[in-house]
């Protein structure tokens, strides 16, 4: 009995040493694929999830757009929101969901582009298990970002 106890914990750790291993990996892999740098933590209520933001482009009076890499970690994601003139995004790495008001969640991966147009309530974010890296490029010329509620767990999921 004893030894199966033991020969049990072993491999119960073994498999999470494992799994712990395939994670770092997994990471370490992204890092080392990026186009560019992963940025800073975003702290702001407007995720759910952790994500990375790196600014590439600030809009300003000679540009109105603003263009940012954005990197989300499994399950992480926006709050629905809405950009005034519209959005693009450059799928760059990872695998990622995205979804207009009243339409179907979408799957886009590595090479994709999205255009969400103007005045369009819509969320992204990473899969459940894969990280997700974006360009994104936002025209700022008619306002900032609404940002409106959260994407509920079972909207995420379905």
């Amino acid at each position: 009995m004893r030894l199966t106890i033991k020969l049990s914990t072993l491999l119960l750790i073994f498999m999470v040493a494992v799994n712990t291993n395939a994670q770092k990996a997994a990471c370490t892999r992204l890092d080392q694929t990026l186009l560019f740098p992963k940025g800073e933590k975003i702290k702001n209520s407007n995720f759910t999830g952790t994500a990375y933001l790196q600014m590439l482009v600030e809009a300003d009076s000679q540009n109105n757009n603003s263009i940012g890499n954005v990197t989300f970690e499994p399950g992480a994601r926006t709050k629905w929101h809405i950009h005034p003139a519209g959005q693009i995004l450059l799928v760059t790495d990872g695998v990622g969901y995205v979804q207009e008001k009243g339409k179907p969640k979408r799957v886009v991966r590595k090479g994709d582009v999205v255009v969400f147009p103007p005045n369009v309530s819509h969320w992204h974010g990473a899969s459940a298990d894969s990280a997700f890296v974006q360009i994104a490029i936002t025209g700022r010329e008619k306002g900032e970002t609404i940002w409106q509620e959260i994407v509920t767990d079972e909207e995420y999921r379905q």
